[in-house]
Order: C-alpha cells, then structure tokens, then sequence
C-alpha cells in the first residue's frame, strides 16, 4: 500500500470514472493529514484533482511546473474537486507542491467549504 504525505502530487488511477469526473491516469494533490495518510488501517486519503484546464476564479490554483512538483505544463489545482478515494488508486508519487502555493491551496479550501466569513 502506498503511504502519502500532505501536499505531495501522485498520479491518480481515476478509472472507472462517471458524469464529469476526472478519468485516466492524471495527477492529484493529497490534502489529508499525514496522521491518516500514514495509518495502516485507514485504506483512503483525500486529494484535490488537477488538470491542465482551469479557470481564473479562486478555488483554481495555478501551479506552474517545476522540478520539484513533477508537472510537465501549466495546471490547475481544483480546490472544488475534493475526493476521497482509496490509496490503492495511487499509481506513483510524481512530486511535492511547491511551498509558495501551500497556503493559496488551503485559503481556497476555506473558501469552498464555507469554513471562512
């Protein structure tokens, strides 16, 4: 079983995919705490998905690739599209996101949930 740490960019195994859901094999960002990433007995984790194509609105995150976030173009993290799924669906760790974009992602969260006035 893999065991990923927060803010690391794996390739996700979306497959089967339904209605307009992310499908194939394409990069996530994990989100849950390394406490549940890292227990044995906790089989899933929660990542947001990413894509090449977004939106210049606040819960899409622009990350420029780099080295150390393993992307290949300009992507999108989608801060809406939060997923449990199960860690068997991590195919490979590609990279970690880049610190600068941390606190964007978790102000984005916020947002969507409603967790700020």
């Amino acid at each position: 079983m893999n065991y990923p740490k927060r803010f690391e960019i794996w390739l996700v195994n979306w497959n089967p995919a339904r209605g307009s859901e992310q499908e194939g094999i394409r990069p996530a960002l994990v989100v849950q705490t390394d406490a549940g990433n890292t227990n044995p007995h906790y089989p899933n984790t929660i990542v947001l998905a990413i894509s090449t194509k977004g939106r210049e609105i606040p819960f899409h995150i622009k990350i420029k690739p780099s080295t150390i976030n393993g992307l290949k173009d300009i992507s999108y993290v989608k801060c809406e599209q939060i997923l449990t799924i199960s860690k068997g669906r991590l195919v490979e760790k590609i990279g970690i996101l880049d610190k600068v974009y941390a606190e964007e992602i978790e102000r984005a969260l916020k947002l969507v949930l409603g967790l700020e006035p």
